[in-house]
């Protein structure tokens, strides 16, 4: 079957945190899904701004329940949901947590700081992130000039370190960060389009702005299992089962717009609240 993945590849990802899998998606699925992101008004409309530490922009739009779009094919796709049962090695249902437009626009695209993504998720109290991860799909070349995503190898091994606030953003605790690279590899993942990039939950992880003169977008599934718990987390998706269709659905199945798509509004997300210990790190 296309894009299996490996037990070779099992193992790095155990071992390193991550994982690139090269040509994921096809240059056919990639133009599709960036045009999409592009004419499809519900993507700019519902997109958030979120102030990096210097003041610079990043913009996202995020979205939990997968639909009929070319975006929710993807993510419910039979590739991407085998590869993430594979990886987590659970025989739980896999369930599509959210997904997020990533846009980095050139010269002003704004950093995102070192942070793991379960230093947010941990304000949604789910109770297992060896049970989560992410997957990010390069939709435009991601390289070092455009602010690709920085990982620390292995430092999923750290487990949950503190997060308080950068800018807009919740951000790592630097001293631990800095220990991480001074005791584990800093890896520039640099994609081409349609290239995927599988990430453990605990992975501390960081992109710098967009200082080239070409955009950086990307497209961030997060997956849970559904024998995770969360105890305060609003949506609904994260328990469902994803409804998986075949990989042929992307190109080949009408598309419905994503105007009907539960967008997160940036007042109702809890990670950019308070909870009181942000300011102890």
């Amino acid at each position: 079957m296309r894009n299996e993945i490996s037990e070779q590849q099992i193992k790095e990802y155990q071992d390193k945190g991550f994982i690139i899998v090269k040509n994921f998606c096809s240059r056919e699925e990639i133009d599709l899904l960036y045009q999409t992101a592009l004419n499809d008004q519900a993507m700019s409309k519902n997109a958030l701004d979120l102030n990096d530490q210097s003041g610079k922009k990043t913009k996202l739009s995020l979205w939990f329940t997968p639909g009929n779009d070319v975006f929710g094919y993807l993510t419910r796709s039979n590739k991407v949901v085998k590869a993430v049962s594979q990886i987590l090695g659970n025989s739980a249902p896999v369930c599509h947590y959210h997904s997020k437009l990533m846009q980095k626009e050139p010269k002003v695209g704004g950093a995102w700081e070192w942070h793991q993504d379960y230093g947010y998720w941990y304000k949604n109290q789910f109770m297992f992130p060896e049970q989560m991860m992410s997957v990010l799909i390069a939709l435009t070349p991601a390289n070092k000039e455009n602010g690709c995503l920085q990982v620390i190898s292995e430092s999923h091994k750290m487990g949950r370190i503190n997060h308080g606030f950068t800018g807009e953003q919740v951000g790592a605790d630097m001293q631990m960060v800095d220990n991480a690279l001074k005791t584990m590899e800093l890896v520039y993942a640099e994609l081409q389009p349609g290239d995927a990039l599988f990430f453990h939950s605990n992975l501390v992880h960081r992109s710098e702005a967009n200082f080239s003169d070409y955009p950086r977008w990307s497209l961030i599934s997060c997956y849970t299992l559904q024998s995770n718990i969360a105890y305060k987390e609003t949506s609904e998706s994260w328990k469902i089962p994803v409804d998986v269709v075949p990989d042929e659905a992307i190109l080949n199945w009408d598309h419905e717009s994503l105007s009907s798509a539960d967008f997160l509004k940036k007042e109702n997300d809890p990670a950019l609240k308070e909870s009181g210990w942000e300011n102890q790190v």
